[in-house]
């Protein structure tokens, strides 16, 4: 039974001890000891619990038999608790120490209901005021946990003696109760600060250490309150290791937040960090100290003391500190490898750890610190005890190298061979799918590396297990191969697959060997060999793949003007979301007119046309609850069933939609935007959540006067809105054609209220003209950008017409982070982040954003966006855009000048 399911130091009964079974070989085989228990047969032990004369050792062993079953998932029924709850409760008679702690545990597993916690708020509070400390701190922690703020009342003052009692284990319980408490009864909690201000006083570690937390918990809404209790308790009155700990972690986060603090060393919380760092004795406090200082920006001399503390730890004799040491340095490498390099004969010497997971922590942060000249002997001693680590620390490895080859490429050749033959070796999908990706990035990167590293991916797809891998190495042999030297070479291994593999990896050799044949002149009658084989597979994938290459790649069916025009058909970039394709298919109808691709939706993610209310909440016209996947065409196939709006053309965006009304408000409004060439359509959805009010004739006035572009040309108000069924007002707006047309509208919404009898449900014949004002929005240019996402975003950007290139560089002026201004440039523009390029490092001083869409008049736009501090919170960026439009790229960059 493990220790912190019965609590403490408790006696488990023996029926809780392992025990041993003597097979025929004489072979000891361990079993459970709750192995092949039943709930049925549990439930009917625990009647035990109405005995008279009670029986203390077999209760004990009940409950622990409950609590185990409990704690593996199972479930008792609203009787079955009840039950057991109201047994469980008699055993209060029982005088025995250890039943009683299990008593404790199971009425806390069992969290009665309101009306049953009554039958023990008695017993327990009994127990608060005993002589026994075991009991009184157990009754504390039980009876915080089950009552509500109505009850927490009546035992407030018996919690607060607590809080400061002379024993630790009661104080400690009733400050870790009040933790649990804080969240739900902040004003109740807050009235015992003087109580726990006397506890962080205490002599007692854990009563400190509990004392310090729930004291941060009640004032952490209060910036200036955390600074002061930080700036308190820094001058030396804590003592416990552990809330020194937190007081270092609560003072580095003054240092984050407040304003005056500039992280440069001038604050008082910094010097309290670095004399932290000088604590005789105290390891647990000398590395949080270290830890919190390295997350910090701070310069390389203010950074030194910590390095230097680390440092020591890595020629500690405790594997723990040396762990701990060499993992924040390993984290510091990868902002700050000059920093750590003072740190490489220790990492040296780490090397030969018996712990491995200090021995890979080491070599790959030698590979973040180490020069040109060290790497072969680092591949070298990594190759030695690569067997010996498990994958997730071998993925370590690889990425390590991966970013060292990238740092130093011309040692390619050494970093290829280790991964190649990684490979080759024992090892899961993802480690296997780490050097695949990592592999990829070499050949990316480094030309030279192409051929080397395609070679090694033949080699590997030989004896491949992995689907998927076998898959994604052809797709890039696809490719790349056809543009090295001999791409001959590579034609064997692929057709190998088609021979050899599942029907999966078959039918990606097919497509590999159409892309070598198509772009490659001297092969195609080879490859059309090839290709007329596998006419005769037996899965039909492959089949129809090698019949479609055959066809269009031969000329017997044209499918453009000339050659180009059938390579782009097969082999070009497909701008559709897969997502959208496929359901814009499934609501396809067969009929004369043909299926258009052109009115697939390119927007990355849909959007309901009537979204769900939140769960808990008042009804309101919109909510968070996704639509499904059809909603991409059903806003098409909507708007086009209406007379007005038939004649627009293709819709080309519809926006999320945007809350016009307070959340528990009367009446629920928000507005989807939904974008053509030279039209705006607005549809505003409405609920009315006023049972006794019939609304008639409502109609959404809106003065376009801060939106000069826009003409009002057609509306369609809504006839009737019952309470609680939402509707649906649509306005259109005339623009200029693909001009992205900005402004701000304001709206009325007017209607005639007419009065319902609830219990009839009748509304009354008269009704009174009322009018509602909603909320301003607007349209913004990022209305008219599509998030389209590239899956090779460097390709993509080479493919792009340079002369569509506009570059200039811009001021972004003080911001919170780096992070805050690429979000803010991100939402300027409203294109879709790739490669996750979104997420800014911690504590990075520059980055690089790459973003793709679709322009109004499907213009495809990339952007490559360089950000950097220039002074103290000051941003400045680059912005480089490519597109199928020089006039568009302008565009953009008048967008974010604008901005």
């Amino acid at each position: 039974m493990p220790r912190s399911l019965v609590g403490g130091d408790l006696a488990v009964p023996d029926m809780a001890q392992p025990y041993m079974k003597k097979d025929d070989d004489d072979e000891d085989v361990e079993y459970s000891p709750f192995f092949g228990i039943e709930k049925g047969a549990v439930l009917q032990e625990a009647r035990a619990f109405h005995d008279p004369q009670l029986d203390a050792r077999r209760c004990s062993q009940v409950i622990t038999k409950l609590l185990y079953l409990l704690n593996q998932g199972e479930t008792l029924t609203k009787v079955e608790a009840t039950e057991v709850f109201f047994a469980t409760t008699k055993l209060f008679q029982s005088k025995d120490a250890g039943l009683r702690r299990l008593v404790y545990l199971m009425i806390k597993e069992l969290s009665p209901s309101s009306d049953e916690v009554i039958i023990v708020t008695s017993s327990l509070m009994k127990d608060m005021n005993s002589k026994t400390d075991m009991y009184r701190a157990n009754a504390i922690r039980v009876l915080c946990r089950i009552i509500d703020g109505s009850l927490l009342t009546q035992i407030e003052r018996y919690l607060k003696q607590a809080i400061v009692d002379k024993n630790p284990a009661v104080a400690s319980a009733a400050l870790v109760s009040g933790i649990h408490l804080v969240q739900a009864n902040p004003e109740i909690v807050k009235r015992w600060s003087n109580e726990v201000q006397e506890a962080v006083q205490s002599r007692s570690a854990l009563v400190q250490f509990h004392g310090l937390a729930l004291l941060h918990q009640i004032r952490q809404n209060d910036r200036l309150a955390i600074s002061k209790l930080v700036s308190g308790l820094t001058r030396g009155t804590i003592r416990s290791p552990l809330a020194q700990c937190l007081l270092i972690r609560y003072a580095s986060q003054v240092i984050r937040e407040s304003s005056l603090s500039t992280q440069n060393g001038d604050s008082p919380f910094f010097y309290f960090l670095e004399s932290c760092l000088r604590l005789k004795g105290a390891d647990m406090v000398n590395l949080e100290a270290a830890r919190k200082i390295t997350e910090m920006d701070v310069t390389s001399r203010e950074l030194a003391p910590a390095i230097k503390k680390l440092q020591e730890f890595l020629t500690s004799s405790k594997p723990v500190l040396r762990f701990a040491a060499v993992r924040t340095l390993n984290k510091v490498a990868m902002t700050r490898p000059l920093a750590v390099t003072n740190c490489n004969v220790e990492l040296d010497i780490l090397l030969l750890d018996q712990n491995r997971s200090i021995a890979t922590l080491a070599i790959t942060t030698l590979l973040k610190t180490g020069n040109e000249s060290s790497i072969d002997r680092l591949v070298k001693q990594i190759t030695s005890f690569m067997s010996d680590i498990a994958d997730e620390f071998k993925i370590v490895v690889v990425e390590a190298i991966r970013s060292l080859c990238l740092k130093f490429p011309l040692k390619y050749r050494s970093m290829l061979n280790f991964l190649s033959s990684s490979l080759r070796e024992e090892g899961g999908f993802e480690y296997k799918k780490a050097i695949v990706d990592s592999i990829v990035t070499l050949i990316s990167q480094i030309p030279d590396a192409k051929e080397i590293g395609l070679l090694h991916f033949c080699e590997f797809i030989e004896d491949c297990e992995f689907t998927y891998l076998s898959s994604q190495i052809l797709h890039f042999l696809g490719k790349e191969g056809p543009r090295t030297s001999d791409p001959s070479i590579y034609i064997r291994y692929i057709y190998n697959r088609v021979i050899l593999e599942n029907a999966t990896v078959r039918a990606s050799a097919v497509s590999t060997l159409a892309k070598f044949g198509a772009l490659v002149d001297t092969l195609k009658p080879r490859i059309f060999v090839l290709l007329r084989r596998c006419l005769f597979d037996t899965e039909d994938e492959v089949r129809d793949r090698a019949t479609l290459y055959l066809q269009t790649l031969g000329g017997e069916v044209a499918v453009g003007a000339n050659e180009k025009d059938v390579k782009d058909f097969l082999f070009g970039s497909f701008d559709v979301p897969l997502a959208n394709f496929e359901a814009s298919l499934r609501t396809y109808e067969p009929s004369q007119k043909p299926f258009d691709i052109s009115m697939v939706s390119r927007e990355v993610k849909s959007h309901p046309i009537q979204e769900k209310k939140a769960p808990g909440k008042q009804p309101h016209g919109a909510g968070a609850t996704p639509a499904p996947v059809s909603a991409v065409v059903s806003y098409q196939e909507m708007l086009s069933s209406i007379p007005e709006f038939s004649e627009f053309g293709r819709l080309f965006k519809s926006s999320k939609s945007v809350e016009l009304t307070e959340a528990e408000t009367e009446y629920a409004v928000n507005v989807v935007k939904h974008i053509y060439d030279n039209h705006i359509v607005l549809q505003y959805n409405c609920t009315n959540t006023i049972q006794e009010q019939l609304l008639e004739d409502i109609t959404v006035v809106v003065d376009a006067m801060d939106a000069e572009e826009f003409s009002e040309i057609c509306s369609k108000p809504l006839k009737s809105l019952p309470y609680n069924k939402p509707g649906q007002i649509f306005i259109a707006f005339e623009k200029p054609e693909r001009v992205p047309a900005i402004g701000k509208f304001s709206n009325v919404l007017r209607f005639t209220v007419k009065e319902v009898d609830t219990s009839t449900g009748e509304a009354e014949e008269d009704g009174v003209e009322d009018e509602y004002h909603i909320e301003d929005f607007e349209i913004t240019a990022a209305d008219y950008m599509l998030k389209v996402a590239v899956s090779n975003f460097r390709n993509a950007w080479e493919n792009m017409d340079l002369d569509s290139e506009r570059v200039d560089e811009y001021g972004l002026g003080a911001r919170e982070s780096l992070a805050e201004a690429v979000s803010a440039v991100i939402n300027i523009l409203g294109m879709q982040p790739c490669e996750g390029t979104e997420v800014v490092p911690k504590n990075a001083r520059s980055h690089t954003c790459l973003l793709s869409g679709v322009f109004i008049g499907d213009v495809k736009v990339l952007v490559r966006l360089s950000f950097g501090l220039s002074g103290p919170n000051e941003v400045a960026m680059k912005l480089a855009v490519r597109s199928d439009d020089p006039e568009v790229s302008d565009k953009i960059h008048e967008i974010v000048a604008s901005g």
